[in-house]
């Protein structure tokens, strides 16, 4: 199979709600480290969403610690895949703790004026902090999806996929020419435009692989077309779908 083939492992891939049941099963031996997958995937997007909830950086600090140790602690590990993605019920008990934590603090008018006092004005809120969460778990999958393309790259001398990509995005403003250029900098031989937009294809064929895969975990069912809704609602549609091939999509 060609470097620039697009062949996501789709049907390999542990789906998200497989590494939560995983993660809180007590003579499983491998829990701790599907605990802290869970941790590193969503601790971020945690962290953001609370702060676009609570406008305070001290109480987001102290409440998505708190999220973090009931994920470790498996709190979530009743969550059921029949009710839904589990970001968004992630994001529901973490709106919730919200609401918890000012009722504790005797400041939940305050929230409530932001959650329900006004319709046009909560669902402005609401807007804003959902963006947020989505654009947070956006952000995760294109640095986890980096973060493997910069492995590949490693792992198989004389690839350049990830400095490809990378660069592409560092200097926006130059063409085929100039990026080449530098591409030849950063590794010591002479990339011209032709070839720096063969590799540029490739990476972006096996970056968008990536991102596919890293989909498929979220589902419990990995069916191209929950894949593709999942692909619009993060805005990540647009940026891959000139490198998917007609036939990318795998059997649920």
């Amino acid at each position: 199979m060609s470097e620039d083939a697009f062949a996501p492992n789709i049907d390999m891939v542990e789906t998200r709600w497989s590494i939560l049941r995983r993660a809180y099963q007590p003579d499983d031996t491998s829990a701790a480290d599907a605990r802290n997958f869970l941790v590193l995937r969503y601790a971020p997007a945690i962290r953001g969403y609370v702060q676009a909830l609570t406008r305070n950086e001290s109480d987001a600090d102290e409440l998505a610690q708190d999220v973090i140790v009931r994920l470790i602690q498996g709190d979530f590990a009743g969550a059921d895949p029949q009710r839904g993605r589990f970001r968004d019920l992630l994001k529901v008990s973490v709106k919730n703790m919200v609401r918890s934590f000012w009722d504790k603090k005797q400041r939940r008018g305050a929230i409530d004026k932001r959650l329900a006092e006004e319709s046009a004005r909560e669902e402005a809120y609401e807007q804003e902090s959902d963006e947020t969460w989505s654009s947070q778990c956006r952000d995760s999958l294109i640095e986890t999806a980096m973060a493997r393309l910069e492995e590949y790259q490693k792992t198989n001398p004389g690839n350049v996929f990830y400095d490809a990509l990378r660069i592409r995005s560092t200097f926006p403003e130059l063409d085929s020419t100039g990026l080449a250029t530098e591409l030849s900098k950063l590794h010591g031989r002479e990339i011209n435009a032709a070839n720096y937009r063969q590799q540029l294809k490739r990476a972006r064929t096996r970056f968008a692989e990536y991102i596919v895969e890293e989909i498929a975990q979220s589902l419990d069912s990995s069916s191209a077309d929950r894949i593709q809704e999942e692909l619009i609602e993060l805005g990540l549609y647009d940026y891959i779908k000139d490198v998917l091939p007609q036939n990318w999509q795998v059997k649920s």
